[in-house]
């Protein structure tokens, strides 16, 4: 076990660049997780875990965590060390490094011959696309695709609120038009959720194959989405706003699929 106190060693500070900064993120394929409960998502997401950092007096492992951490090398690190490098007040005196995994849709393997696929296009806001995550997670959809990704999705804003569901969905990064073609080329039906030219939500069919596709709360889906979709759909309003929150949109969506198919898949 390697141990660590100065916070000026050089491998302490390459940490805080990929804590801080999503070029690191991406220029090394590696990114931080803190907490017991998103370190076991991630590993069990298939996620392959480069270093484990704790700090004994406040590190204290769960039987799972216990039983699989000696798998994997650890550096004890001083609390100051760990002050510094916890994104979070609650994270249990672990973190560990993690390398970047990310599908393409050339190698997607889809659940099911009847998929519920998420459609998030230029999503900002890293609390809501943690929260779809979550939802998504929630109603076990068949793979996540953010089209024309605007955020790092290992933003330490996304792991915290997506509570660790970052690694436990099936996550595509592509442009619009390369989801697009291979929603078409899979005749998985495209419903995309806009004012214009749109239906109620709840009369549409979603039993067969399903992608449900949300845009930004500022200025909704682009135009290439309300062109190829199989039908736009909205959710109807009763009060003065035309709007809500995107992933409470999500969350209505997305459960009203499973409803349908009675949560069998």
């Amino acid at each position: 076990m390697k141990n660590i106190s100065s916070i000026q060693n050089p491998y302490i500070k390459n940490l805080l660049k990929l804590q801080e900064k999503s070029r690191e993120r991406k220029k090394q394929g590696l990114f931080i997780v803190e907490g017991q409960r998103e370190i076991m998502l991630a590993i069990n997401g298939g996620y392959e875990i480069e270093d484990i950092l704790i700090t004994k007096g406040i590190f204290k492992p769960d039987n799972e965590l216990n039983s699989i951490i000696n798998n994997f090398q650890i550096t004890e690190i001083s609390k100051e060390i760990y002050d510094k490098l916890a994104y979070r007040n609650s994270t249990e005196g672990i973190i560990a490094v993690v390398k970047t995994k990310i599908t393409s849709l050339e190698n997607l393997k889809l659940k099911t011959d009847s998929p519920v696929i998420l459609v998030m296009e230029s999503i900002e806001k890293p609390g809501n696309i943690g929260a779809m995550l979550r939802t998504a997670d929630a109603a076990n959809v068949d793979a996540v695709f953010i089209a024309d990704p605007k955020t790092d999705l290992y933003n330490p804003n996304i792991i915290r609120s997506s509570v660790g569901c970052v690694f436990t969905n099936t996550i595509v990064m592509d442009s619009s038009e390369n989801i697009i073609r291979y929603l078409q080329q899979e005749n998985i039906n495209i419903y995309s959720a806009t004012l214009q030219n749109s239906n109620p939500y709840f009369v549409e069919d979603y039993t067969k194959p399903t992608a449900i596709v949300v845009g930004t709360e500022a200025t909704g889906l682009t135009q290439i989405w309300r062109d190829e979709a199989t039908q736009n759909i909205n959710i109807p309003m009763q009060g003065e706003i035309d709007s809500m929150n995107v992933s409470v949109a999500c969350a209505i969506l997305i459960f009203e699929t499973k409803r349908q198919r009675k949560f069998l898949n």
